[in-house]
C-alpha cells in the first residue's frame, strides 16, 4: 500500500515526534506531510530518517519560523490543501489539525491522537487568561477563532475512520469530544536507554520546560518550604529567570543539559517530581525506568504510568501544600527500584512498534474486504 504521514508540525523532537520515529521504524516508506517543517538536520535524521516534509503556505509566511502558531485561523484551510488522493493509508498524528486532511472512501485514515486540541476545548479558559485574551477586542477576535476551530474540529473528526488513543485518559477526551471510540496504544518510551541504578543520592528532582501548565513554580515553592531537602532543576524556557528568583539556596537549577547529564541525575535522585497534568507524560516513565520513584499529580495519564504505593506517590492538587505533604509522605515509604523499572517495561519502544504495526495490518485487511 502506498502510504503518506501527516504530522501537525515539524520544529522540535519532543513526545511526538518520538512516535513519528516509531513509525518510520514501523514503516520506512512513508510521504510525509506537516504544515511547517523547521527541524534541524540532527532532528530530521532522527525523527524522519532525514527525509523532506512536504508543507503547506504556512511554511513561507513572513515569522512563521519563529511563530507559526499566530496563523492558527489559517490552518484548517492549509491542512485541506494537502492532495492525498493517491495514497492507499493514511496515518495522521494530531494534536490539533493533522486529522482534518480530507481523503475519500477508498483510503484508511488512522489518526494516532494525541489529544484533541486542547486550547480549543478542556484548557480554553486556560489558554486565554494566560496569553491576555480573555478581554477586550483581541479577546472578542480570539473566541470568534477558538469558536470556528472547535466547530471544524467536530466536523473533521468525520474524516477519521479508526482512532488511537495514546492513553485511556485521552481516549475518554475524544469519546467526550468527538463522541468516538479509540484503540489505546501508549507511546513509546526507550527504556532500554535509560539503566537501572540501585544507588540513590539525598536530592530530589525534576526536568522541564519552563511554562506556565508544567507547574515548576509549584515544585520550587513547596521545598521553600523544607530547606532539608535538596531539589535539582534541569530545563529552560520564557519562566527560568521568574522561577529562579523564587528559589532559595536548597534548590539548585541546572538550566538545559544534554541528554547523557539529564540521565544521571534521574538515576541518582531519590525521587522525580512531577506537577503538570499530562496527556501521558514520558519523563516520568523514563525516570521509572532508573528505578527512581515519582512524586507525581494524580491526574491525566500520569495514573496509568506511576503506581501508588509501588513506583512512586501521587498528590492531589496542584498546590504548594499538596507537593510538599506528598514529598514528607513518600520519606515515609519504601521502593524497590527493580519493581519500579518492571513496572514500566509495558511502555517500551519495542511494544509500541508491534502493537501499532499489528493494529494497522489487521484494520487494512478488513479495510481491503469491505472495497
Amino acid at each position: 500500500m502506498k502510504k503518506a504521514l501527516i504530522h501537525d508540525w515539524y520544529y522540535i523532537n519532543g513526545g511526538a515526534e518520538k512516535v513519528i520515529h516509531s513509525f518510520n521504524q514501523i514503516w520506512s516508506d512513508f510521504e510525509h506531510f506537516g504544515l511547517v517543517d523547521f527541524l534541524s538536520e540532527k532532528d530530521r535524521a532522527y525523527i524522519l530518517n532525514g527525509q523532506m516534509v512536504k508543507t503547506s503556505f504556512i511554511q513561507k509566511l513572513p515569522t512563521a519560523k519563529s511563530n507559526h502558531r499566530k496563523f492558527l485561523q489559517m490552518f484548517p484551510y492549509a491542512i485541506e490543501q494537502f492532495n492525498l488522493e493517491e495514497y492507499d493509508f493514511v496515518l495522521s498524528s494530531s494534536s490539533s489539525i493533522a486529522k482534518g486532511v480530507i481523503t475519500h472512501q477508498d483510503q484508511l485514515h488512522i489518526c494516532y491522537c494525541h489529544s484533541p486540541m486542547r486550547y480549543a476545548w478542556d484548557l480554553y479558559h486556560q489558554y486565554l487568561n494566560e496569553a491576555g485574551l480573555d478581554k477586550g477586542m483581541k479577546g472578542i477576535y480570539a473566541k470568534y477563532v477558538l469558536h470556528k476551530m472547535r466547530n471544524w474540529d467536530i466536523i473533521s473528526s468525520n474524516r477519521v475512520d479508526h482512532f488511537v488513543a495514546n492513553s485511556e485518559f485521552i481516549a475518554r477526551r475524544i469519546f467526550k469530544v468527538y463522541r468516538r471510540e479509540s484503540k489505546v496504544i501508549y507511546p513509546p518510551v526507550d527504556t532500554e536507554s535509560f539503566k537501572l541504578e540501585r544507588n540513590k543520592e539525598d536530592f530530589y528532582f525534576t526536568a522541564s520546560r519552563m511554562v506556565p501548565y508544567k507547574k515548576i513554580d509549584l515544585i520550587v515553592k513547596a521545598f521553600n518550604e523544607m530547606p532539608d531537602k535538596k531539589l535539582v532543576v534541569a530545563g529552560t524556557g520564557p519562566d527560568f529567570e521568574k522561577i529562579k528568583k523564587l528559589a532559595k539556596d536548597n534548590i539548585e537549577f541546572l538550566g538545559f543539559v544534554s541528554e547523557e547529564i539529564l540521565k544521571r541525575y534521574m538515576q541518582s535522585a531519590k525521587a522525580f517530581v512531577f506537577a503538570a497534568e499530562e496527556d501521558f507524560g514520558i519523563v516520568p516513565v523514563e525516570a521509572q525506568a532508573c528505578g527512581t520513584p515519582v512524586i507525581g499529580y494524580g491526574r491525566g495519564g500520569l495514573l496509568e504510568t506511576v503506581k501508588h504505593g509501588i513506583s512512586g506517590v501521587h498528590f492531589g492538587q496542584q498546590s504548594v501544600n499538596s507537593i510538599r505533604e506528598a514529598v514528607l509522605y513518600f520519606e515515609s515509604l519504601n521502593f524497590e527500584p527493580e519493581i519500579i523499572r518492571e513496572s514500566v517495561e509495558k511502555f517500551s519502544k519495542n511494544r509500541f512498534e508491534l502493537e501499532m504495526k499489528n493494529y494497522v495490518e489487521l484494520e487494512y485487511s478488513k479495510f481491503k474486504k469491505l472495497r
